[in-house]
């Protein structure tokens, strides 16, 4: 079965695009199952909106919550929400008592 390309209408902005056959074709080898749904300016816009998360080396910054830490006491802030009962660590404590995680 050849395969030919389609007109798409983006689900953004409304333009029709073109989904290629050979778009198509390493959708497949990729194992996608759904078509595009987006055109490319609004797939790359949305990219590089969403790029920073999850990603803490994407630069962008993170949230960060207070704390004190178990070991000096020192007020600190870590980039997760600590849980009652779990001690948190600044992070000279932290290095003390983890070498091996040197940054």
């Amino acid at each position: 079965m050849t395969l030919q390309d389609k007109a798409i209408q983006c689900s953004d902005c409304g333009v029709n695009f073109v989904f290629t056959a050979g778009e198509q074709e390493f959708f497949a080898t990729k194992g996608y199952a759904n078509e595009p749904k987006r055109c490319p300016t609004c797939r790359q816009s949305r990219r590089s909106t969403h790029s920073g998360e999850g990603n803490f080396n994407s630069g962008s910054t993170r949230q960060l919550f207070p704390a004190v830490c178990a070991e000096c006491g020192k007020d600190t802030q870590v980039p997760f929400e600590p849980r009652l009962g779990r001690p948190v660590y600044c992070s000279d404590c932290y290095s003390k008592m983890r070498p091996d995680r040197q940054r």
